[in-house]
């Protein structure tokens, strides 16, 4: 191993640098270069009297938990990542906590969720607050009502997908109301403390977000990476890679888990995702204001790069750079991307390719009966319980095809397997909207059927109801439900000019506060008074 050892550093390259760690923390596991497998199982053999070890096995001191995996996963040594990505030494990473603790000591936003775990005694309404604003990207609300896990558990999936319309990732709503019935039916009404056993026990928490509960909540010095975090370790350590690589990410966790400190883990988390929200931003970074940026391997590069420009000579390497004769660094920008003299420390990271959303087309009507007994009624019925919109209610909608072709009779037989025989010259098309969800990139085809002269529709099938205009503004829609049915009322007062997708702006002049932040200070208004800013919480 010591020879391995050695032969990556006269290379310059290693994936760890040997960082003291705090006395409880738990050592990171190391697999062997393979030339060292044959000795190892020798070794094994002579220790267990012959018996050898499957090939590949990883030897495991006996008082590592299971779980270690989950909290700091394997350091597995690669000739392609140099030391300049990492962090030197034990002094180099106490003045990075320090500094960045300090600065948010000073500057942290003060914000309802905040004040809560804060303030709370009780670990588990702690661990519920953190829970609640980790999953909903702090953008959402479980309603006053529910200020407990129990309260949560007992509310039915119609009230929560109710209050979290709108808001997109509905299925974080599901999941979330999931683990509070878990953790009163099953784990006594408490919260896992841990963040292998939150992510273990509860649907729907992940590595993030266990990690956040159990530093901020219980004081567990675990890490957390998200949009933010990464960003700010990616600048600070000059990493250019894409962040969604997985051994990118992996590197990320790495070093974040090397970071936190000990003594105030829930605190430097937060100072590090607040970093990266405030100041570490995108695309206008406030490096001036930044804690951290004389350890900022991005701001040293760009005055490199500066430096080389004023003399008029090519672009000079540092001698603690990547070392070139290494091979191309996992952890550097491709050589397809060369630095920007633009960009400045935005070069770092480089944006993470995504994958053009599937376009898909789907044909919807908003069937109205305008004289029904006790006001006007719109026919909705509720989406299967199972994929995109999952449970939420929904103007009666056929998938077609994007040319058009018999949208209109697929329409109309939907429509009258709800509710009955119907008068098709009444069904006309007002226009269309376009809709993004995560993955799917949806056109609706809005159609309109006013029942003027017919008699009213008194029953329904199972799966449909018919709402007043008020009742399906408060209703488990989707926000694109809510768009086409501002196409139908724009047709009706005649405002609505037909084509793509002018009525989706009608409402944009208006000046609120963002739903998302509304419904949060709803949340936590009967525990915080005070007004909150706004979070913004993931500035990507």
């Amino acid at each position: 191993m010591l020879v391995h050892l050695r032969r990556l550093q006269k290379l310059g390259c290693t994936a760890h640098t040997s960082v003291p760690q705090p006395a409880k923390s738990k050592p990171a596991i190391m697999r062997k270069p393979r030339a060292g497998v044959g000795s190892r199982r020798k070794q094994a053999s002579r220790q267990k009297g012959g018996k050898k070890p499957a090939l590949g096995s990883r030897q495991v001191t006996p008082s590592v938990p299971d779980g270690l995996a989950r909290q700091q996963e394997e350091v597995v040594l690669q000739v392609s990542v140099s030391p300049y990505h990492l962090f030197r030494n034990t002094a180099e990473v106490t003045a990075f906590r320090g500094r960045l603790l300090s600065w948010y000591d000073q500057e942290k936003r003060d914000l309802p969720w905040r004040r809560r775990a804060e303030n709370e005694a009780d670990l588990d309404r702690r661990a519920y607050a953190v829970w609640v604003s980790e999953v909903m990207l702090q953008q959402t609300q479980v309603a006053t009502k529910w200020p407990t896990l129990q309260d949560l558990a007992s509310a039915s999936l119609e009230e929560v997908n109710q209050l979290w319309a709108g808001l997109g990732y509905y299925s974080r709503g599901r999941r979330l109301q999931e683990g509070a019935r878990k953790v009163v039916e099953e784990l006594g009404g408490h919260v896992p403390r841990t963040a292998e056993t939150l992510q273990r026990l509860l649907p729907g928490v992940g590595r993030y977000t266990a990690g956040a509960i159990a530093s901020i909540a219980f004081g567990q010095a675990t890490s957390v990476v998200d949009g933010n975090v990464a960003r700010v370790l990616c600048r600070v350590r000059a990493i250019g890679a894409d962040p969604s690589n997985t051994f990118v990410s992996q590197q990320l966790w790495n070093l974040a888990q090397q970071l936190v400190d000990p003594s105030r883990p829930g605190d430097f988390n937060q100072a590090a995702m607040e970093l990266g929200a405030t100041v570490c931003t995108p695309q206008r970074p406030l490096c001036t204001q930044c804690p951290v940026r004389s350890l900022c391997r991005a701001r040293q590069r760009v005055a490199q790069e500066q430096l080389s420009v004023s003399q008029n000579m090519p672009s000079i390497s540092d001698v603690e750079e990547c070392a070139p004769s290494t091979g191309q660094c996992r952890l550097c920008p491709p050589p397809t991307e060369p630095w920007d003299q633009t960009l400045g420390v935005t070069n770092f990271p480089r944006k993470a390719s995504r994958r053009p959303p599937r376009e898909e087309c789907s044909a919807t009507c908003v069937l109205e009966q305008p004289r029904a007994l006790g006001g006007a009624r719109l026919l909705l019925v509720q989406r299967p319980s199972s994929g995109l919109l999952a449970g939420l209610w929904e103007f009666p909608s056929v998938t077609v095809e994007p040319s058009g072709q018999c949208q209109h009779k697929a329409l109309l037989q939907e429509l009258q397997n709800w509710a009955g025989p119907l008068p098709a010259t009444q069904l006309q098309h007002l226009g269309e909207v376009v809709h993004t969800f995560s993955h799917i990139k949806l056109t609706y085809q809005v159609y309109g059927l006013a029942l003027e002269e017919q008699t009213p529709v008194t029953t329904t099938s199972p799966g449909a109801r018919w709402l007043t205009r008020e009742e399906f503004h408060t209703a488990a829609v989707s926000t694109a439900m809510k768009k086409v049915f501002r196409v139908y009322e724009g047709q009706q007062t005649g405002t609505h000019k037909g084509s793509k997708r002018s009525q989706v702006s009608t409402s944009s002049s208006r000046k609120k506060p963002p739903r998302g932040q509304q419904v949060l200070d709803s949340f936590f208004r009967s525990h915080n008074p005070s007004d909150a800013p706004s979070l913004n919480r993931v500035a990507q």
